[in-house]
């Protein structure tokens, strides 16, 4: 007589069935895989091919005009180190860089702390700084460069107020700042967003306990307020750093990197080297070039995270 109780993986044993291969592990296994798949395939395609053919393109000179592909080695990184004009586009890349990073963030956290308060109109005033946000970059470029022509809307209210405005995009001075400033306008709302969102997680015991402690407004900001949004505060930093050194679309519109080469970055340097002087060797060289810097600067922003981001102390 069998025993009932038997159990049915001693049932399978016993009667040389195989178990099941699809288990439930199985299948949730192929879920995830087949959900990550597309992800998976679109960084294959359009980011580490692409990374691939730029680095094998930087060790060719390639001509379409003349329909000539020639490997050269390393003759293009050569060019880079010899070029007279690198210091000075790296230098311009610089100063927009820091420039654009320390406006943005610096307004972006002042207007979330404002609009943090429970005001009246906050949410409308939330809407005007993060709309230039969503409108589209070259046409906001477009409009920003008939505003700063030397009799352009900006010079017209200076001049009624009895000032003379300078020719922003055309003088040496002016015209870094004035990308710069079109650049944080553009783009403060989004980091204004991520801060918000930071700012409201912050429990609110903590300024009550530090009030009670008799801490001002600025200590609080500085003991409270900063460590426990200094994750976002990481992210934003890596966000924006990453796009100063992308911009193109405001250069090619305001300034095509004048006055000279005052504000042309790398990013601009690289498109006429390869497409407006059509040597598409060197320019890919050059993007190998802003891969290194941009890699670089994430990596130590990364490891620094250790020192200054609250929760990974």
């Amino acid at each position: 007589m069998t025993d009932r109780t038997q159990s049915p993986v001693g049932a399978s044993a016993s009667t040389g069935t195989a178990p099941r291969y699809w288990t439930t592990r199985r299948r949730d296994q192929l879920a995830a895989y087949l959900f990550i798949t597309p992800q998976l395939i679109g960084t294959i395609v359009f980011v580490l091919i692409p990374l691939g053919l730029v680095g094998w393109y930087s060790l060719h000179e390639w001509n379409v005009l003349a329909d000539t592909f020639d490997f050269v080695g390393g003759e293009n990184y050569q060019a880079l180190l010899d070029d007279p004009k690198l210091p000075g586009v790296l230098a311009a890349t610089g100063i927009f860089s820091v420039g654009l990073v320390i406006l943005n963030l610096g307004l972006a956290l002042l207007l979330a702390v404002l609009l943090n308060q429970k005001l009246r109109g906050t949410i409308v005033f939330r809407t005007i700084f993060f709309s230039p946000v969503v409108v589209s970059l070259v046409a906001w470029t477009i409009v920003w460069n008939f505003l700063l022509q030397d009799n352009g809307g900006i010079n017209g209210l200076l001049d009624a107020i009895g000032i003379a405005g300078p020719n922003w995009l055309r003088g040496e001075g002016t015209a870094m700042a004035a990308v710069v400033v079109v650049q944080v306008i553009k783009n403060v709302g989004l980091n204004m967003v991520l801060f918000l969102a930071a700012l409201q997680g912050v429990p609110a015991d903590l300024y009550e306990a530090a009030k009670m402690d008799g801490a001002s407004r600025w200590r609080q900001f500085r003991a409270i307020t900063v460590p426990m949004i200094s994750p976002t505060i990481l992210l934003t930093s890596i966000i924006t750093v990453v796009g100063a050194l992308q911009v193109f679309a405001q250069i090619a519109v305001l300034t095509q990197g004048g006055p000279g080469t005052s504000t042309t970055v790398l990013v601009y340097y690289l498109y006429q080297q390869a497409f407006q002087f059509h040597h598409f060797g060197y320019g890919a060289t050059l993007s190998v070039l802003l891969f290194g810097i941009v890699l670089l600067l994430t990596v130590v922003q990364w490891q620094m995270r250790r020192k200054w981001v609250f929760h990974e102390s």
